[in-house]
Formats: C-alpha cells, structure tokens, sequence
C-alpha cells in the first residue's frame, strides 16, 4: 500500500525541493546539508544516552523525541558526522511538530527520491538515514498508542 503525502509535510517537503533545485550540482547540494546541519541545536550530554542513539548508522547519531501540545512530537538530533548532521536536519525540517498520524502517513522513500537523496548517498548512509526514519515512525507508533 503506498503511503499519502501529508499536507504540511508535503509543503516542506516542496521548500527543501526548491531549495534543492535552486542549486547546480550535488558538491553544492552536500555543501548545503552540510550548513543545515551546522544549524541543530546540540544534544547535552545526557541526551547523548544509549537510549537516544539510533541503531544501523554507521556514524555516531541521537534522536530525542519530546512530546507537544496537541499531540505533536518535536524531534531533536545530533551526529558526529557533518553530512548526517545535515541529514538529520532535513528529517527535523520535515517531521518536527507533526502529529503522528502525519509522520505514518509520510512516505520517505518518495520524499528522499524527490530530493536526489537516494540516488546522491551511499548504500551505508542511506540504511542509516533509513535507519533514523525507522526510529522517527517507531516513536510515532508508540505516542499513537499512547492517545
């Protein structure tokens, strides 16, 4: 069954796209993930635990989920890697301050397709982006049932 694109996520997911458009080649498309990276906030130490690090990344990654008013979850991230950090960003950008449903109804695949992103990342980083969407949707699953 093929997933919906979601309305606000959709919309983001059309910003980064533009974004991406706008610019030539992938070396000026990594450098900008790259400065989107630069601009997460950083995990404290303590958020930097066991239980926040995301399994199947080759480099070092945290996912915090924090719940929000009205069912939301806001996500925060941290890598030891400037491009993952940059990856990272882009699943903050599209994922943060949405409701559940909206992040299960979100088909990543087609998102990342959409940006070059599949066919631009390694087989290693692309599990671990993967590997993070996963994460995202698992506590999405688990607030979900918890309504």
């Amino acid at each position: 069954m093929r997933m919906l694109m979601t309305g606000a996520i959709l919309a983001e997911l059309d910003d980064l796209a533009s974004e991406f458009d706008l610019l030539g080649d992938w070396e000026e498309r990594y450098r900008y993930v790259i400065d989107l990276g630069r601009s997460l906030a950083p995990l404290s130490e303590t958020e930097r635990s066991d239980a926040n690090k995301v399994r199947g990344c080759a480099s070092q990654v945290w996912l915090v989920t924090e719940p929000g008013p009205g069912g939301v979850l806001g996500f925060r991230g941290d890598s030891d890697a400037h491009i993952v950090r940059g990856l990272i960003a882009i699943l903050l950008r599209l994922y943060s301050g949405r409701r559940p449903d909206e992040i299960l109804a979100f088909d990543a695949r087609a998102a990342f397709d959409r940006l070059g992103l599949k066919a631009a990342l390694s087989a290693q980083r692309s599990n671990g982006l993967f590997s993070m969407v996963e994460r995202i949707r698992r506590d999405a699953e688990a607030a979900r049932a918890r309504a």
